[in-house]
């Protein structure tokens, strides 16, 4: 069986076909990547890597001939972007035959008001309707994307928020590959949707885990939306990037990533990495 990603020298997708190389051979693992070069390691450890570009369909055929079973890993870039090369993907994927598709999607997709959230639910919509039989991998939140707001509060900054008590399911990068590369190496996935989600937490709640890491108070300031902007366009954020920013405090407030489930243990088999754990190991990589 071949087993084929895209994505494969991202964060994520890195993190995938190491945890896939550890019960599969390095033969039956294809990786799609846009930059061959950049997976030339994955080369020399027997892995298949093709060229596959979104923005080049053509080259897409070739990159998922063969394949079994495909992950899609979620691209960057704009709504309308990431639509049209996820489109170009499903399409590719119905022309080479692939049995079935495993896409990364965002919590709740379905319903969230999570300004990220029409991208996934078009492209879930793309696969169901391309009839190849589907997992989508609902994942919450990274807990690394929290590593900006806890580099500042290790320079001396209050950990700063505009999501008031809305929660978030956080969980490390890792068990959410793990959990991907679970559903692509098993069975009994098909048609599936797995809510990967942490137990739901506040702001106050995470940076308390954070003191406990830290061993010294950490103190919470909770703003209004304008400013957090403000805040936010002070420490660096490019002025194009603070809707987005913003937008991920208003949908955390909205309830967008308070998603209760027990899907991703499910996967996994054990429990997910503490939090504690996670901040840990974040603040090692921060202060490397």
């Amino acid at each position: 069986m071949k087993i084929a990603l895209t994505g494969a020298t991202g964060q994520l997708g890195s993190i995938v076909v190491d945890t896939l190389l550890a019960s599969i051979p390095a033969k039956d693992l294809i990786v799609s990547v846009r930059n061959p070069e950049k997976a030339e390691e994955l080369r020399n450890r027997g892995v298949d890597v093709r060229h596959g570009d979104f923005d080049k369909p053509e080259t897409l055929d070739q990159a998922f001939a063969g394949v079994d079973r495909l992950l899609i890993i979620s691209a960057d870039g704009d709504n309308d972007t990431r639509i049209r090369q996820h489109k170009a993907a499903v399409d590719a994927a119905v022309r080479a035959g692939v049995g079935f598709i495993a896409y990364t999607s965002a919590a709740n997709a379905a319903d969230s008001t999570l300004f990220l959230a029409p991208v996934h639910r078009i492209t879930e919509e793309f696969i169901r309707e391309s009839g190849i039989p589907y997992s989508f991998l609902r994942n919450n939140w990274y807990l690394e994307n929290e590593a900006g707001t806890i580099q500042s509060v290790l320079a001396g900054a209050p950990w700063l928020t505009s999501a008031g008590s809305g929660k978030v399911g956080w969980a490390a990068r890792a068990d959410y590959a793990q959990a991907a590369a679970a559903v692509l190496s098993g069975e009994g996935h098909e048609n599936t949707i797995y809510e990967l989600s942490g137990k739901p937490i506040t702001q106050e709640e995470l940076a308390a885990i954070l003191a406990e890491v830290l061993g010294k108070d950490v103190p919470v300031q909770q703003v209004d939306d304008a400013a957090y902007a403000e805040v936010m366009l002070g420490a660096g954020v490019p002025e194009g990037a603070i809707p987005i920013v913003v937008g991920i405090q208003q949908a955390i407030r909205e309830g967008a990533l308070d998603v209760v489930s027990n899907d991703f243990e499910k996967l996994l088999k054990r429990p997910l990495t503490p939090l504690k754990q996670g901040i840990s190991e974040l603040i090692k990589q921060i202060q490397a």
